[in-house]
């Protein structure tokens, strides 16, 4: 037990002295452990492991919708990063937009643009703006790298610390879990690991703005969300029950509006 808090004080010391760097848009600072080449890596492995294994929908109206607005918000978003010195945060990004036949309303994006959109939340997304959404959430969350934050966390509380090539070596089916829970992809496993409200507000706030960049209304934010509140009825959809409390999070994006719209140009 010694060694244990001996390692725990150790490990947080050395944070302090590690670089660290500013979110887009936001300019909150973080500090990211783990290499974000390592974590693509993990994510195209992971990525194509879960659509081999699914059934991925590849043609008609919805799985065009899904890769429009994911190609056109990408887009925007890869401009931006470029034109405003965090290129190196897309640098080695190779978008994927694929439609998983599934029921659970869920969707997530991994290191590399690795973005995958379950059936079951296109009801509630109803139409494109919805869709611009979820999309817009979900990038934010892997452009502000939420990902590596959880990821370095869950290392360190699950398996003691040990780097992420050790990890992956010693114990592959752990690390493969831990990284599938870091980056919100529940249904392969039954749980889901709460983002904190601190990279929940941050993805709100980045993510009305990504899609006001690509051309859609951020105004129908609040509405997508109102609607997620309502669909369960008596069980919460599995992706509002690892968010905020949505009275809240309609307040908070409405406050985060007016700075939104100013990205805002219909197309």
């Amino acid at each position: 037990m010694k060694n244990k808090h001996s390692f725990l004080t150790f490990f947080l010391i050395s944070l302090l002295g590690l670089s660290c760097v500013k979110v887009p848009i936001t300019g909150r600072r973080q500090t990211n452990l783990l290499p974000e080449v390592n974590l693509m890596s993990m994510a195209l492995t992971n990525y194509n492991q879960i659509l081999t294994s699914s059934k991925v929908v590849s043609s008609g109206a919805n799985a065009e919708s899904v890769k429009k607005v994911g190609e056109k918000i990408s887009k925007a978003v890869t401009s931006y990063m470029n034109s405003h010195g965090y290129s190196k945060r897309v640098a080695n990004y190779k978008w994927e937009f694929n439609l998983i036949e599934n029921p659970t309303v869920n969707a997530w994006c991994m290191p590399g643009g690795k973005v995958a959109f379950y059936t079951g939340i296109l009801p509630i997304c109803k139409d494109e703006s919805g869709i611009a959404v979820v999309m817009g959430h979900e990038i934010a969350h892997a452009i502000a790298r939420h990902g590596n934050e959880r990821m370095s966390q869950l290392l360190l509380v699950q398996l003691g610390g040990i780097t992420l090539d050790v990890a992956t070596s010693t114990k592959p089916n752990e690390t493969r879990q831990l990284f599938q829970l870091a980056y919100g992809v529940g249904s392969t496993l039954g749980i889901m690991l709460p983002y904190s409200r601190k990279h929940e507000s941050e993805a709100d706030r980045m993510g009305i703005i990504f899609m006001a960049m690509a051309g859609y209304n951020p105004q129908e934010a609040p509405a997508f969300w109102e609607r997620m509140k309502n669909a369960g009825g008596a069980k919460v959809p599995e992706l509002l029950s690892t968010h905020p409390n949505p009275e809240n999070r309609i307040k908070q994006l409405n406050k985060y509006m007016s700075e939104a719209l100013k990205y805002y140009k219909p197309n």
